[in-house]
Protein backbone atom coordinates (compact mmCIF):
# COMPACT_ATOMS: atom_id res chain seq x y z
CA UNK A 1 0.00 0.00 0.00
CA UNK A 2 1.52 3.47 -1.28
CA UNK A 3 0.89 6.44 0.89
CA UNK A 4 1.48 9.73 -0.20
CA UNK A 5 2.41 12.29 2.65
CA UNK A 6 1.56 15.93 1.77
CA UNK A 7 2.59 18.04 5.11
CA UNK A 8 5.04 21.04 5.03
CA UNK A 9 6.25 20.38 9.06
CA UNK A 10 8.85 17.84 7.88
CA UNK A 11 8.76 16.74 11.77
CA UNK A 12 5.22 15.80 11.31
CA UNK A 13 5.84 14.15 7.88
CA UNK A 14 9.05 12.20 8.95
CA UNK A 15 7.23 10.69 11.97
CA UNK A 16 4.41 9.81 10.37
CA UNK A 17 6.61 8.00 7.63
CA UNK A 18 8.57 6.08 10.54
CA UNK A 19 5.01 4.96 11.91
CA UNK A 20 3.41 3.77 8.46
CA UNK A 21 6.57 2.29 7.35
CA UNK A 22 6.75 -0.05 10.58
CA UNK A 23 3.08 -0.83 9.77
CA UNK A 24 4.40 -2.06 6.70
CA UNK A 25 3.46 1.06 4.40
CA UNK A 26 5.26 2.54 1.85
CA UNK A 27 5.50 5.90 2.07
CA UNK A 28 6.29 9.25 0.28
CA UNK A 29 6.86 12.56 1.54
CA UNK A 30 6.48 16.16 0.11
CA UNK A 31 6.40 19.28 1.60
CA UNK A 32 4.46 21.84 -0.69
CA UNK A 33 1.35 21.20 -2.78
CA UNK A 34 3.15 21.74 -6.33
CA UNK A 35 5.37 19.13 -5.44
CA UNK A 36 2.76 16.78 -4.44
CA UNK A 37 0.49 17.62 -8.01
CA UNK A 38 3.83 17.12 -9.96
CA UNK A 39 4.44 13.86 -8.08
CA UNK A 40 0.80 12.62 -9.24
CA UNK A 41 0.80 13.98 -12.49
CA UNK A 42 4.04 11.75 -13.06
CA UNK A 43 1.97 8.88 -12.85
CA UNK A 44 3.36 7.55 -9.14
CA UNK A 45 1.15 5.07 -8.11
CA UNK A 46 -0.40 5.84 -4.52
CA UNK A 47 -3.47 4.29 -2.83
CA UNK A 48 -3.82 7.16 0.26
CA UNK A 49 -3.30 10.69 0.41
CA UNK A 50 -2.40 12.25 3.72
CA UNK A 51 -3.01 15.81 2.75
CA UNK A 52 -2.21 19.49 5.22
CA UNK A 53 -4.61 22.19 4.02
CA UNK A 54 -1.75 25.17 4.83
CA UNK A 55 0.51 23.88 2.21
CA UNK A 56 2.81 26.69 0.57
CA UNK A 57 2.69 26.99 -3.56
CA UNK A 58 -0.90 24.82 -3.79
CA UNK A 59 -2.99 24.56 -1.07
CA UNK A 60 -4.90 21.29 0.50
CA UNK A 61 -7.85 22.24 -0.86
CA UNK A 62 -7.10 23.22 -4.25
CA UNK A 63 -4.98 19.90 -4.50
CA UNK A 64 -8.25 17.69 -2.87
CA UNK A 65 -9.64 18.88 -6.18
CA UNK A 66 -6.79 17.34 -8.05
CA UNK A 67 -6.59 14.54 -6.86
CA UNK A 68 -10.75 13.49 -6.03
CA UNK A 69 -11.36 11.88 -10.02
CA UNK A 70 -8.33 9.55 -9.42
CA UNK A 71 -10.53 7.88 -7.06
CA UNK A 72 -7.37 8.15 -4.61
CA UNK A 73 -8.44 8.01 -1.02
CA UNK A 74 -7.70 11.20 1.14
CA UNK A 75 -7.68 11.98 4.84
CA UNK A 76 -6.89 15.97 5.97
CA UNK A 77 -4.85 16.40 8.45
CA UNK A 78 -4.53 20.15 9.52
CA UNK A 79 -4.68 22.86 12.58
CA UNK A 80 -7.85 24.06 11.13
CA UNK A 81 -10.15 22.71 13.59
CA UNK A 82 -13.39 24.76 13.63
CA UNK A 83 -16.34 22.90 12.63
CA UNK A 84 -16.83 24.95 9.71
CA UNK A 85 -13.09 23.90 8.48
CA UNK A 86 -14.24 20.11 8.91
CA UNK A 87 -17.61 20.79 7.48
CA UNK A 88 -15.75 22.39 4.53
CA UNK A 89 -13.09 19.31 3.57
CA UNK A 90 -16.09 17.06 4.09
CA UNK A 91 -18.00 18.36 1.59
CA UNK A 92 -15.14 18.93 -0.98
CA UNK A 93 -14.64 15.10 -0.92
CA UNK A 94 -12.10 14.50 2.37
CA UNK A 95 -12.87 10.55 3.20
CA UNK A 96 -12.12 12.25 6.58
CA UNK A 97 -10.43 14.81 8.81
CA UNK A 98 -8.05 15.04 11.23
CA UNK A 99 -6.77 17.75 13.41
CA UNK A 100 -3.72 18.51 15.14
CA UNK A 101 -2.13 17.04 17.36
CA UNK A 102 -2.70 13.50 16.61
CA UNK A 103 -0.94 10.17 17.10
CA UNK A 104 0.33 8.29 14.68
CA UNK A 105 -1.75 5.39 15.87
CA UNK A 106 -5.45 7.82 15.20
CA UNK A 107 -3.99 8.43 11.59
CA UNK A 108 -3.37 4.87 11.07
CA UNK A 109 -7.07 3.44 12.41
CA UNK A 110 -8.40 6.43 10.79
CA UNK A 111 -6.88 5.21 7.59
CA UNK A 112 -7.39 1.90 7.63
CA UNK A 113 -11.17 2.67 8.15
CA UNK A 114 -11.42 4.96 5.28
CA UNK A 115 -9.58 1.70 3.27
CA UNK A 116 -12.65 -0.91 4.53
CA UNK A 117 -15.16 1.48 3.27
CA UNK A 118 -13.17 1.54 -0.30
CA UNK A 119 -12.91 -2.25 -0.29
CA UNK A 120 -9.10 -2.23 -0.15
CA UNK A 121 -7.35 -3.90 2.69
CA UNK A 122 -9.64 -6.91 3.05
CA UNK A 123 -8.85 -10.05 1.77
CA UNK A 124 -11.87 -10.46 -0.74
CA UNK A 125 -12.77 -8.12 -3.42
CA UNK A 126 -16.23 -8.72 -5.24
CA UNK A 127 -18.09 -7.30 -8.11
CA UNK A 128 -21.56 -7.96 -9.74
CA UNK A 129 -21.39 -11.89 -9.74
CA UNK A 130 -17.65 -11.94 -9.23
CA UNK A 131 -15.48 -12.73 -6.16
CA UNK A 132 -11.87 -12.37 -5.93
CA UNK A 133 -9.51 -13.87 -3.16
CA UNK A 134 -6.63 -11.88 -2.90
CA UNK A 135 -4.79 -14.74 -0.75
CA UNK A 136 -5.17 -17.71 -3.12
CA UNK A 137 -5.60 -15.22 -6.05
CA UNK A 138 -9.01 -17.44 -6.99
CA UNK A 139 -11.63 -15.93 -9.21
CA UNK A 140 -15.26 -17.27 -8.82
CA UNK A 141 -17.97 -16.48 -10.90
CA UNK A 142 -21.60 -17.48 -9.50
CA UNK A 143 -19.39 -20.16 -7.63
CA UNK A 144 -17.66 -21.51 -10.25
CA UNK A 145 -14.05 -20.89 -10.58
CA UNK A 146 -12.51 -19.09 -13.73
CA UNK A 147 -9.24 -19.53 -14.73
CA UNK A 148 -7.03 -15.84 -15.36
CA UNK A 149 -3.71 -15.12 -15.74
CA UNK A 150 -1.18 -13.57 -13.09
CA UNK A 151 -2.05 -10.05 -15.08
CA UNK A 152 -5.87 -10.87 -15.75
CA UNK A 153 -5.90 -11.18 -12.29
CA UNK A 154 -3.81 -7.86 -10.67
CA UNK A 155 -5.80 -5.88 -13.92
CA UNK A 156 -9.25 -7.15 -12.53
CA UNK A 157 -7.89 -6.11 -8.94
CA UNK A 158 -6.86 -2.68 -9.86
CA UNK A 159 -10.51 -2.21 -11.97
CA UNK A 160 -12.72 -3.46 -9.00
CA UNK A 161 -10.61 -1.56 -6.44
CA UNK A 162 -11.18 1.64 -8.58
CA UNK A 163 -14.71 0.72 -9.89
CA UNK A 164 -16.79 3.63 -11.53
CA UNK A 165 -13.25 5.86 -11.97
CA UNK A 166 -12.17 6.33 -15.19
CA UNK A 167 -9.04 4.25 -15.43
CA UNK A 168 -6.03 6.35 -17.46
CA UNK A 169 -4.29 3.74 -19.71
CA UNK A 170 -0.51 4.48 -19.31
CA UNK A 171 -1.41 4.65 -15.18
CA UNK A 172 -3.41 1.46 -15.37
CA UNK A 173 -0.54 -0.14 -17.45
CA UNK A 174 2.48 0.61 -14.84
CA UNK A 175 0.06 -0.34 -11.90
CA UNK A 176 -0.35 -4.01 -13.16
CA UNK A 177 3.15 -4.45 -15.11
CA UNK A 178 5.17 -2.86 -13.30
CA UNK A 179 6.99 -1.08 -15.59
CA UNK A 180 7.37 2.02 -17.74
CA UNK A 181 4.32 2.86 -20.25
CA UNK A 182 5.62 3.32 -23.43
CA UNK A 183 2.55 4.15 -25.51
CA UNK A 184 1.37 1.08 -27.22
CA UNK A 185 -1.88 -0.02 -25.62
CA UNK A 186 -1.69 -3.14 -27.68
CA UNK A 187 -1.20 -5.42 -24.51
CA UNK A 188 -3.35 -3.66 -22.06
CA UNK A 189 -6.37 -3.89 -24.62
CA UNK A 190 -5.84 -7.31 -25.40
CA UNK A 191 -6.31 -8.02 -21.88
CA UNK A 192 -9.01 -6.22 -21.37
CA UNK A 193 -10.74 -8.03 -23.90
CA UNK A 194 -10.08 -11.05 -22.51
CA UNK A 195 -11.53 -10.28 -19.09
CA UNK A 196 -14.78 -9.00 -20.49
CA UNK A 197 -14.93 -12.67 -22.42
CA UNK A 198 -14.23 -14.66 -19.46
CA UNK A 199 -16.01 -12.92 -17.92
CA UNK A 200 -19.12 -12.10 -19.56
CA UNK A 201 -18.47 -8.40 -18.93
CA UNK A 202 -18.98 -7.04 -21.86
CA UNK A 203 -21.28 -4.62 -20.58
CA UNK A 204 -19.37 -3.44 -17.18
CA UNK A 205 -16.06 -2.42 -18.40
CA UNK A 206 -16.49 0.48 -20.62
CA UNK A 207 -13.90 1.99 -22.83
CA UNK A 208 -13.43 5.79 -22.03
CA UNK A 209 -12.44 7.41 -25.16
CA UNK A 210 -8.96 8.83 -25.24
CA UNK A 211 -8.92 7.98 -21.43
CA UNK A 212 -9.04 4.41 -20.81
CA UNK A 213 -11.13 2.26 -19.00
CA UNK A 214 -14.34 2.36 -16.55
CA UNK A 215 -15.53 -0.77 -14.30
CA UNK A 216 -19.16 0.74 -14.26
CA UNK A 217 -21.73 -1.02 -11.93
Amino acid sequence: MNVLIVEDDEAIAGLLYADLSDEGYRCTCVYNGREAADLLEKCMDFDFVLLDIMLPEVNGYELLEYIKPMGIPVIFLTAKGAVRDRIQGLKMGADDYIVKPFSSGEVIARMEAVLRRYGKNGKELSFANVTLDLESRRVCRGGVEIELTVKEFDLLTELIRNKNVAQYRDRLYEKVWNEPFMGDTRTLDTHIQRLRKKLGWEDYIKTVFRIGYRLEG
